[in-house]
């Protein structure tokens, strides 16, 4: 086993994150200037290749994910599928909805000392790594060949997307998480020297106590909506889920969770059949809890930073994001990775406010994805009702 995946198992990448953020905080004032510097130009280059590999990354994981979907058509396939998305479509909605109703009071004060901060620190010097595809083109090549390969006879070609895909995982895996606490502690070292970090913690110390609170709104429509339709009672078939729920805090894994999640399933009336199916499936493609996370903190990002944050942009940024992270590979922090795509292409978001996003994915990670197996069980419900019913 490779030492670093000892350590993983050992230290978790969340820890890694909290201890690199707390680090950077403490000695970013006393730290000589020179040492920051070093920091900075660290982070500059690693930038730079994230930014190369953004491109990379969606065509090597969306692409493959769209084949594979159309290759399984079937109507129980689809219509999960499509229940899924609307369902994270729908979370992400809320999550900007709430946003922009509550964010501007709560952030006000702290966002316009941050936007007024002009002190930065510059890299010893500069490495330029240009992309060999924009994220736009990216996506929408992704889009075009994942489909025609769904609907052609293609086996080499899937072959070949399928082991670019293996490579790209394994990039994320050997080349970025293992780099990403010292990308972070080098982000916040930065913000602590000129000053920002006390009120960038402020802001999204607010942001994170509505994130909570969105997570319980979204588990209880699901769950009117599924006892509705079931003729069930909603919070019973919520409180059979609540060790779904535990399992995902501990594990931070939707498929580390599925055996228990299937059982809860089970015990709340669904058939083997449909729970068999959809758990699985689910576990990958229904995300309500990470699409909320990475809309309501996106969203408080472009308040701080005095960016567009209009309704029609954050409608295409939420249905680019929902399709990018279906595809997003089984790693911690692998949906933060794959949402780096429309973060950057669709809200402009500059390496510094890419690594933020990272840092507040994977430090909530645990709940965003308790809050998408416990919404599983709801989903599936849902899909066995209208099964038994067609």
């Amino acid at each position: 086993m490779h030492i670093y995946d000892v350590n993983m198992k050992r230290f978790g990448l969340l820890p890694q994150i909290v201890g690199a953020i707390v680090l950077g905080l403490l000695i970013g004032r006393v730290l000589p200037e020179v040492w920051v510097r070093i920091f900075v130009t660290f982070n500059y280059v690693f930038s730079q290749f994230l930014g190369f590999l953004i491109p990379l990354i969606i065509i090597g994981l969306v692409t493959p994910a769209i084949a594979n979907i159309g290759h399984a058509a079937s109507k129980l396939l689809l219509m999960t599928v499509g229940l899924a998305y609307a369902d994270t479509i729908v979370a992400g909605l809320l999550a900007y909805v709430t946003g922009t109703a509550f964010f501007p009071m709560l952030i006000e004060t702290e966002a316009s000392i941050v936007a007024e901060k002009t002190d930065t620190l510059q890299p010893f010097f500069q490495l330029h790594i240009p992309a060999f595809l924009d994220v736009m083109t990216a996506l929408v090549s992704s889009f075009v060949v994942g489909i025609g390969m769904a609907y052609t006879n293609t086996p080499i070609l899937m072959k070949g997307f399928s082991e670019f895909r293996a490579i790209i995982e394994k990039t994320i895996q050997a080349a970025i998480i293992p780099i990403l606490p010292f990308y972070i502690f080098g982000i916040f070292l930065s913000m602590t020297k000129t000053g920002e970090s006390y009120h960038i913690i402020l802001v999204f110390a607010k942001v994170i106590c509505i994130i909570f609170l969105l997570h319980i709104v979204i588990l209880l429509y699901e769950f009117l909506v599924a006892g509705g339709l079931a003729r069930k009672n909603p919070l019973r078939l919520l409180m059979n889920m609540l060790p779904a729920y535990m399992t995902a805090l501990g594990t931070s894994s939707s498929a580390a969770t599925i055996p228990v999640t299937l059982q809860q399933t089970k015990k709340n009336g669904v058939s083997d059949e449909i729970a068999s199916f959809c758990i699985p499936l689910c576990a990958t493609i229904h995300i309500p809890g990470s699409m909320m996370k990475i809309t309501a903190c996106a969203l408080t990002v472009c308040l701080i930073n005095g960016l567009p944050h209009t309704l029609p942009l954050f409608i295409h940024f939420i249905l680019l994001l929902g399709v990018c992270m279906v595809a997003a590979p089984g790693v911690p922090g692998g949906a933060a990775m794959a949402a780096l795509g429309p973060l950057a292409g669709v809200l402009g978001f500059d390496p510094e406010a890419q690594a933020l996003m990272i840092a507040l994915y994977i430090a909530m990670d645990s709940f965003g994805t308790a809050c998408n197996v416990t919404g599983d069980g709801a989903l599936t419900v849902i899909i066995d009702k209208i099964h038994h019913q067609s």
